[in-house]
């Protein structure tokens, strides 16, 4: 399949005309419906219905688009691979995160990449689904669970951590310990939403899962972690047992530790095309050391 054609398509296809095609790749229209129609020939089949109102993909054209701006990824990758194979890791490493994830651990971490690699910029972007986004020019990804994405994608786990209750220790004083998951009813909860679950489904370590109505739910781990620092409630949230800054560990404390919680592994994810590129080997290698020593 010519690349050509098919960048020509898919941009066609994203915004819906040619002018705006054109607008967006800086090539003339008629260079794209020739591209296009060259494209259709060799497929056999129409891609696109065009009207005076801009055009809509056929069902055929929306089956090319889902697989067609992957191959295009990958062939742009494996170009990247090629060129910067035994160079020192340079350029921009593009890497997309959940968000919440604590600054105190991303701050060194990144800290210690430009310490060893001063030629690579980092680009960090967010997403609730990291690896929903991996399609979207992205080099790394990282995420929680076991879920990897289907396709060409290379997973690696470098961590695994424990989701449980959390609450502090004034905030128990002064609002008492739940002994049961009844208890929970009569205290502030908070609840990690992560991607896939059911955020007022606490999970059970003998299986199962117990419903709650938490007073917040959201995506952001580190707000909900805040909140508990500073005493507002007991939040649900996955806990890798980093120290916070200025909180001595014993001031959080896990509630019903027994009976609710589960194990949640945190995965870095890349286009196995990008697995040979300096910049992305060195800063995986970094992770994992990083990691390895938390």
């Amino acid at each position: 399949m010519d690349l050509e054609e098919l960048r020509a398509f898919l941009a066609v296809a994203e915004v819906g005309s040619f002018l705006a095609a054109e607008q967006r790749l800086g090539t003339p229209r008629a260079t794209l419906r020739r591209r296009v129609d060259s494209l259709e020939s060799r497929a056999g089949v129409s891609l696109l219905n065009r009207t005076r109102d801009g055009v809509t993909t056929t069902d055929a054209g929306a089956v090319l688009v889902a697989r067609g701006r992957l191959m295009v990824q990958e062939a742009t990758a494996l170009v990247a691979s090629i060129r910067e194979i035994g160079r020192e890791p340079s350029g921009v490493l593009r890497v997309l995160l959940p968000p919440g994830l604590p600054p105190h651990i991303l701050t060194p971490l990144f800290g210690a990449i430009r310490r060893a690699y001063p030629k690579l910029a980092v680009h960090i972007r967010l997403s609730n689904d990291p690896v929903a986004g991996l399609l979207d020019d992205i080099d790394v990804a990282a995420h929680f669970g076991v879920r990897s994405p289907p396709g060409p994608w290379t997973s690696h786990e470098i961590l695994r951590v424990p989701e449980r209750l959390l609450a502090h220790r004034d905030y128990l004083a002064q609002r008492g310990t739940p002994s049961s998951l009844e208890e929970l009813g009569g205290h502030e909860l908070f609840a990690w939403e992560a991607p896939g679950d059911d955020p007022v489904r606490l999970p059970l370590l003998a299986g199962g899962a117990f419903t709650v109505e938490p007073t917040l739910i959201t995506t952001d781990i580190h707000m909900i972690r805040q909140c508990v620092i500073a005493g507002q409630g007991i939040g649900f949230l996955p806990d890798a047992m980093f120290p916070d800054p200025g909180v001595a560990p014993e001031e959080l404390v896990p509630v019903l530790p027994t009976v609710v919680g589960r194990e949640r592994g945190v995965r870095v994810v890349i286009p196995t095309a990008l697995a040979e590129v300096p910049k992305v080997k060195a800063v995986l290698q970094h992770v994992r050391a990083f990691t390895g020593e938390l």
